[in-house]
């Protein structure tokens, strides 16, 4: 245990009550970082990262030989537990605080948002820190909130010794500055953008609810929504109905790539290819029930039948057959044997000889 000789006796005192506290802070940096970590889960908001610590003994020795004297005890020292959220956007900060404050008693005293101070050069230290209690305790806990740009700027920072006692020449605050701008613009612009994709993303949910399909581009977001109106899920029973089997759900996401590469353009698209094709999807999924007993069927057996008689008839033979099981299910070597065995099924059904 270091003696830190050079400290005075009032910071001797604090340096052993802190000594003797450490166990209590401890557990109340694990107990704070749970209950924080659980309720940010419970409201669904995510951070890039939720840390705690207990402040080194070094560290505090250091402290107090600068200014010990301003604390009468070692309670009064407000960051010998610290807790650090850093999130994505700037705008979850604001999330993650108002949560902070439900579940803890904050210290608005000696509480600091430090984006409220505009300094043109100080976005890495734009972070909002709380001092904290447990409700029923009685030792302070630092929170800081920042985002993961601001995390990176305030490392930086302190990397590159600009906050350090030396003066640093004129030039260099100013790019410091300049730099510290563009940082506070992209995480502005981060949120912004989050908020115009959100907007998007409800007026695709809309389009789609609505029917009007042929104004949504095919993309993997308006896929996904179109995947919710279930609009394989009749040609799958009636598939299922030839042998009474069961359809167990599968995820429909990896046909996106087949569908675009197909040159279908909009959620409309889509769905005038599986009026146009449903008729021939189920004449050859029961071509190939017929030779088999199985009695349980993926859910994408629909969207796949589909899809071959689609390249069938613009012509795509076998190759496009074999494309279309490389898509879905990963190059392999069988998929050629299965293009083959579906060509020769699909051979001898009206659609194929009607293109004939």
């Amino acid at each position: 245990m270091a003696a830190y000789t050079h400290l005075d006796a009032h910071a001797q005192e604090l340096l052993q009550d802190y000594r003797q506290l450490r166990p209590a802070l401890e557990k109340l940096a694990q107990e704070a970082y749970e209950i924080l970590r659980q309720a940010l889960s419970q409201q669904g908001i995510y951070v890039t990262a939720i840390e705690y610590r207990v402040k080194a003994e070094a560290s505090l020795a250091g402290k107090l030989e600068l200014k010990g004297a301003k604390y009468k005890t070692i309670r009064n020292i407000t960051d010998l537990v610290g807790i650090r959220v850093i999130t994505s956007y700037s705008d979850d900060v604001d999330k993650v605080a108002a949560i902070a404050k439900r579940i803890f008693d904050v210290d608005w005293q000696q509480s600091v948002d430090k984006r409220k101070l505009h300094e043109l050069n100080s976005f890495g230290y734009n972070s909002l820190h709380y001092i904290c209690r447990m409700p029923s305790g009685d030792i302070p806990f630092e929170l800081q909130m920042r985002t993961a740009l601001q995390h990176v700027w305030s490392t930086l920072v302190h990397d590159t010794g600009y906050k350090s006692d030396v003066k640093i020449p004129q030039e260099y605050i100013r790019q410091f500055s300049r730099l510290a701008g563009m940082m506070e613009l992209l995480d502005d612009e981060f949120s912004r953008l989050r908020l115009v994709l959100a907007d998007y993303r409800r007026h695709i949910q809309s389009l789609v609810k609505s029917g009007q399909l042929d104004e949504v581009p095919l993309s993997a977001d308006a896929f996904r929504n179109f995947l919710q109106l279930q609009p394989f899920d009749r040609l799958n029973k009636r598939i299922a109905a030839v042998n009474q089997a069961e359809i167990y759900p599968v995820s429909l996401m990896p046909f996106l790539r087949v569908l675009q590469s197909f040159g279908l353009e909009t959620i409309g698209d889509v769905q005038h290819f599986i009026e146009e094709n449903t008729e021939d999807a189920y004449q050859l999924a029961v071509s190939q029930l017929a030779i088999t007993d199985l009695d349980i069927l993926s859910a994408s057996t629909a969207l796949q039948n589909l899809c071959l008689v689609y390249a069938l008839k613009q012509g795509r033979g076998r190759e496009g057959i074999k494309a279309i099981y490389d898509a879905i299910n990963g190059e392999d070597p069988a998929n050629a044997m299965l293009a083959d065995m579906v060509f020769e099924q699909a051979s001898t059904l009206p659609f194929m000889n009607a293109k004939e």
